[in-house]
């Protein structure tokens, strides 16, 4: 009997598929990947102050600094984040000027905690509001608590709080910005024409009490005064006039101090050229 004739197996044409499935995958993956890279952190704002408050309530200079470098570019174990990453794949490592930032912002949270602390009493009783900005530690005083109504001299029933803010101040070899605010009201008075002499009247006031009985050096200290054009609050009600009345104490970070004047040099060719006077 002859035996059945081994039949030979056909070429598979579709292998083909195999590779081309795998390509489409990988170039899917490497399209998701762009447009993930390429979206705008529009929350970034919020991540800092979250976690510059997580940092804070932990009480951890180590966990503090970890939380805002991990939100303003780059994390201590190496790993990026989103479009914030400093350092993991497609990422440098972090500038000088940037950790430089991120330290003085780290500096600051022992103050935030610490006058949080000590003035828990002024803040509920709303005499006294403490925020982190941009900018720097941000101590905000009321007019209510520290200034009579239309006038430039501190009560000196304040004199104790002053002396704890001083405390802070000396702490830190931040500079120190006294901004004056009012509310819209138009003031005219034997000693103050408008708001804007008001404002910056108070801030010199306070500029002067910090120097005076406190002994900060007035070479770290500047005065602004902005009379009612950056309020907090409506100036159509009382309500809202009262929250506009207020003395900024801001202890500059990086940020704030680059807006400063005397920063930047000016170009020797674009200087003013005096002439001789005829």
């Amino acid at each position: 009997m002859l035996g059945r004739k081994k039949q030979v197996p056909h070429e598979n044409h579709e292998r083909w598929l195999v590779s081309y499935a795998d390509f489409i995958t990988l170039l899917f993956a490497f399209f998701v990947v762009m447009f993930a890279s390429s979206q705008t952190d529009k929350s970034k704002a919020r991540q800092v102050s979250a976690s510059v408050t997580k940092a804070f309530e932990v009480g951890n200079s180590g966990a503090a600094k970890a939380a805002v470098a991990k939100v303003l570019g780059g994390t201590v174990d190496d790993v990026g984040q989103g479009n914030a990453m400093m350092k993991g794949p497609g990422g440098s490592k972090k500038s000088a000027k940037r950790e430089e930032q991120e330290d003085e912002v780290v500096e600051l949270i022992p103050s935030l905690k610490r006058l949080t602390k000590e003035l828990a009493k002024e803040i509920e009783n709303g005499e006294i509001d403490i925020r982190m900005e941009p900018r720097g530690l941000v101590v905000s005083l009321h007019e209510k608590a520290f200034f009579p109504s239309g006038s430039d001299v501190i009560e000196i029933d304040q004199f104790p709080t002053m002396q704890k803010l001083a405390k802070a101040l000396t702490a830190v070899p931040n500079p120190v910005r006294f901004e004056g605010h009012t509310d819209s009201i138009p003031i005219r008075t034997p000693r103050f024409r408008n708001n804007w002499e008001l404002s910056s009247a108070r801030g010199i006031a306070m500029l002067e009490m910090f120097h005076s009985k406190f002994g900060i050096d007035k070479s770290r200290m500047a005065v602004i005064g902005y009379a009612d054009t950056m309020p907090n609050d409506s100036n159509d009600t009382e309500e809202g006039r009262l929250r506009n009345r207020h003395v900024d104490v801001v202890i500059l970070s990086h940020l704030g101090l680059q807006a400063s004047p005397g920063k930047t040099k000016r170009p020797a060719s674009s200087s003013p050229q005096s002439s001789p006077m005829k």
